[in-house]
């Protein structure tokens, strides 16, 4: 996205709200989501000025958790210039040298979405987004827009994994990753491997953030994202280090 990009102001924007529903991450507690006007589609530029203030997409909608008495849900993001991997994400990256990696258009494929329905009904089949679908799909992670990217991952010309991510003036926005699940590929950890990648793809970009979405401390499966440390935290609507 050109830094050029017309933006209209945040506060001429409209928003609507959720009505409460159970929450995803936390047993037992109430969700509401604030989510931009449908009218709205995610042009750049408005895009770009939301995601600072910790908005995310889905399919065609920016949306942010706006829940009464509970700020549980944090935006976080890497600050790519001074991520350094750890011994564990050298090991993870050194294991997938074979692998290699090419950038499409966020539109349908039949084998994407093979592997997609194969991954949610393995790894998520107590999960929102179970049983899988074309039309959740296709809804979920396609968008004829330039800044909407797929990352493919090949083994041996074996599509093994898809990160599907943004391209914003400040950064990368992963969106979602989904990977083929069986005994030899799971040591090779490619949810953590894809977010190397787009580490490196940050920084051949010259953008300063990969952005990884949401972060609760008490939801042990986003407990990940701390391992990809410097880790900066949305604090209101200043961007801060997060010390732990």
């Amino acid at each position: 996205m050109s830094s050029n990009t017309p933006r209209r102001p945040v506060r001429d924007l409209r928003f609507f709200l959720t009505v409460p529903h159970a929450c995803s991450y936390l047993p037992g507690r109430e969700a509401t989501t604030l989510f931009l006007d449908p009218q709205e589609s995610p042009v750049p530029g408005v895009y770009d000025s939301l995601a600072l203030l910790g908005f995310r997409r889905s399919g065609r909608h920016l949306y942010r958790p706006h829940c009464e008495g509970c700020n549980a849900c944090r935006s976080v993001r890497i600050p790519v210039g001074q991520f350094a991997a750890n011994r564990t994400q050298r090991k993870i990256w050194r294991r997938n040298a074979d692998i290699s990696v090419r950038v499409v258009p966020a539109h349908f494929a039949s084998s994407h979405y093979s592997l997609y329905a194969n991954y949610i009904q393995q790894r998520h089949a107590d999960g929102d987004m179970y049983p899988p679908s074309r039309e959740q799909y296709r809804t979920f992670l396609t968008l004829d827009e330039p800044y909407a990217h797929l990352m493919e991952m090949y083994l041996d010309d074996e599509l093994v994994g898809v990160a599907a991510f943004d391209q914003l003036e400040h950064g990368l926005s992963a969106i979602y990753t989904f990977f083929a699940v069986s005994e030899a590929l799971d040591k090779r950890s490619l949810g953590t491997f894809a977010i190397l990648q787009l580490i490196e793809l940050s920084r051949e970009k010259a953008l300063p953030h990969l952005y990884l979405g949401y972060w609760i401390e008490e939801c042990r499966k986003m407990r990940y994202k701390q391992a990809f440390a410097p880790l900066e935290i949305l604090d209101g609507r200043h961007w801060r280090p997060l010390i732990r």
